[in-house]
């Protein structure tokens, strides 16, 4: 038995010469939230005592804290198995930054039942199991969206991978637009004639709030603070505007998101002088990292969004896609799960790809917005695949009349679809927002309608196959 402890001392000595720190030297680290340098030596320690509670709960959080969760989760599982306090809050946090958000709800759960028992302030744990059961609820809701491409970029110049037509307006960070220096982390959207921006700095509350400024002849006015829905509430930046002139993007780290930034989208109200309650966009565009920077070029029919998603510090990936003419989302219950993650997380930009003919065009306009060349014309109606190598633009391109007719069918039920899908997201939001009493009321109707969009999804679906099915034959028979 003496040996053992005297091998055991030895190799503890050994691991504090080969890392150069001491296990007091980085806990120390640890404490002041110096994960990096601390990892090496914790690591060390759990090879040396694979059944160490503190050593793999110190490990464990040093991988959440450097963007390895994956593999601090066996780490933390195991510290909160042997009743590490804190260790259920943290495996939290990585099964939320995986994806596995049900997951991520009995760990909050947990650890508040924890905190309870031990009569401790639980506010923090309580957001965080809120955050997490929404973050549930929005993958029942990916959208069903083309990702074209995507370029990692350094985060400090992002702006400038963004190719907007001139029709669009223009971005800017707010050191270049108002020719300031210093940490600025501001972003500037100016209209096509540049008679209004939009911009975020830091207030009296230190957050950053959107405002917006108009032009008067030569003369700028005063800074507008837009509405407290959006700067309410965490830090509010990046918008941008459609060129209708109600449609705002922009992107919040407050309550509604599913962790760090997440875009969010508002109207204008003329009727009430002010905007709409903001939406979260939702998954794919949104994740339990920093997302922001949502931009549409209508006339090149390609959107923008960065992410700093699986990258490393300082980096961002720049997303471009086919923005959809109306939300359509894929079925949640007729998709496979690790399917439905992948899309979910971007996973594979290819498993968004239905039609090989459509991305190639919108390849095409890429290119020609990154070369400034002027995109070829093209008048639709629609977007409707018939098979991989054909796309119908244009009601008269249908052969099949009986085809046609399931064809207008299906247009007007994804326009019924979209309505009670924005309904549904407006319930969801007021959910989210309420307290206990008022969600018992609000959720049978929120299930209510959960249940009726899935079924006019799975009905939207058996329409188009039906309607593409009904023109292949017809053709065939020709």
């Amino acid at each position: 038995m003496r040996k053992r402890h005297i091998i055991s001392f030895l190799f503890c000595c050994i691991l504090a010469s080969v890392s150069g720190q001491t296990l007091e030297q980085a806990k120390a680290l640890f404490l002041k939230g110096e994960y990096a340098k601390a990892k090496p030596v914790f690591k060390k320690y759990v090879q040396s005592q694979p059944s160490s509670a503190n050593y793999n709960y110190w490990y464990g959080v040093c991988c959440l804290k450097t963007d390895a969760p994956q593999e601090a989760l066996p780490h933390l599982e195991l510290a909160a198995k042997r009743k590490i306090q804190n260790a259920p809050l943290y495996m939290g946090e990585s099964y939320n930054a995986l994806y596995r958000f049900e997951d991520a709800v009995k760990s909050y759960e947990e650890y508040i039942d924890i905190l309870n028992k031990k009569k401790l302030p639980t506010d923090e744990a309580e957001q965080l199991l809120a955050k997490a059961k929404n973050n549930a609820r929005m993958l029942k809701g990916v959208e069903d969206v083309c990702i074209i491409d995507s370029f990692v970029v350094d985060k400090a110049h992002f702006l400038d991978t963004y190719k907007l037509n001139e029709e669009s307006g223009k971005l800017f960070t707010y050191n270049d637009y108002f020719k300031q220096e210093g940490k600025n982390e501001g972003t500037v959207y100016e209209t096509e004639i540049g008679n209004k921006v939009y911009y975020s700095e830091r207030g009296k509350n230190n957050a950053l709030n959107i405002v917006s400024k108009n032009k008067m002849l030569d003369k700028w006015g005063d800074s507008n603070p837009l509405s407290a829905s959006i700067n309410g509430n965490g830090n509010s930046n990046y918008p941008f505007v459609l060129t209708d002139g109600t449609t705002l993007y922009f992107a919040n780290d407050g309550e509604a998101s599913m962790g760090g930034y997440d875009i969010f989208v508002t109207r204008y109200n003329t009727d009430t002088d002010d905007y709409l309650t903001p939406e979260n966009v939702g998954m794919p565009f949104n994740s339990p990292y920093n997302d922001y920077m949502y931009a549409i070029d209508e006339y090149n029919e390609l959107g923008w969004f960065a992410s700093d998603r699986y990258q490393p510090e300082n980096k961002v990936c720049i997303y471009v896609f086919i923005p959809n003419a109306s939300k359509r989302i894929y079925n949640y219950e007729a998709t496979d799960p690790d399917l439905m993650l992948h899309l979910a997380q971007l996973h594979a930009l290819k498993e968004t790809w239905k039609d090989k003919g459509v991305v190639k065009e919108a390849k095409e306009r890429l290119k020609a917005a990154i070369n400034h060349q002027p995109r070829k014309e093209k008048a639709v109606d629609f977007e409707f695949v018939i098979n991989n190598d054909s796309t119908y633009y244009s009601i008269d391109r249908f052969k099949s009349p009986e085809a046609k007719t399931l064809f207008l069918k299906y247009q007007q039920m994804s326009a019924d679809y979209f309505q009670q899908t924005e309904k549904l997201n407006a319930q969801r939001q007021s959910y989210a927002e309420a307290d206990k009493t008022e969600r018992l009321k609000m959720a049978p109707a929120i299930l209510d309608l959960e249940k009726r969009t899935q079924e006019m999804s799975q009905e939207l679906d058996t329409l188009a196959i039906n309607a593409r099915n009904k023109e292949i034959m017809y053709i065939k028979k020709q």
